[in-house]
């Protein structure tokens, strides 16, 4: 795999990231590629902050709004900072009608390639106890029945 991505297949890997992070049970580091990924983008000029959007689900019945970022033909929602206020037009809101292009690509092809392109890697988790150790007790035997006696021993 080549070291340099284009543009189009660093958006359409934070898309396929974006969209599986939605529904998986451990989304941190899912949410934490498209993060840095975004970042990255920007500070490359390869990706620009268009506006602000009020957040589509607000965090405790609050007003939020979200940063939009078109990469290429794709549009994600990150996280304001305080500058992004003062510096971006707020759009109103969320223009539910707009979808991004249809993308092919497999979660473990998109998580290599922003993986490449951030440095950003999985951190190993660190297990207990080996997957074969039981993790409940043994059932009780019936003290009251034996196989090897009969009810006239």
């Amino acid at each position: 795999m080549p070291s340099k991505k284009n543009d189009t297949d660093i958006a359409q890997a934070i898309f396929t990231v974006n969209r599986h992070a939605k529904t998986a049970p451990d989304n941190q580091y899912l949410y934490a590629l498209k993060k840095e990924a975004l970042l990255l983008m920007i500070t490359q000029n390869r990706a620009q902050k268009i506006g602000l959007h009020f957040s589509k689900n607000p965090q405790k019945s609050q007003q939020q709004s979200s940063v939009l970022v078109k990469c290429e033909s794709y549009y994600f929602h990150m996280l304001p900072k305080k500058e992004d206020f003062e510096q971006l037009e707020h759009l109103g809101q969320l223009d539910e009608t707009y979808r991004n292009p249809p993308s092919r690509m497999n979660l473990k092809m998109a998580k290599e390639i922003l993986s490449e392109f951030t440095g950003l890697q999985p951190q190993k988790k660190e297990t207990a106890a080996s997957p074969f150790e039981k993790s409940y007790k043994p059932r009780q035997v019936d003290r009251f029945y034996s196989p090897k006696k009969s009810y006239f021993d």
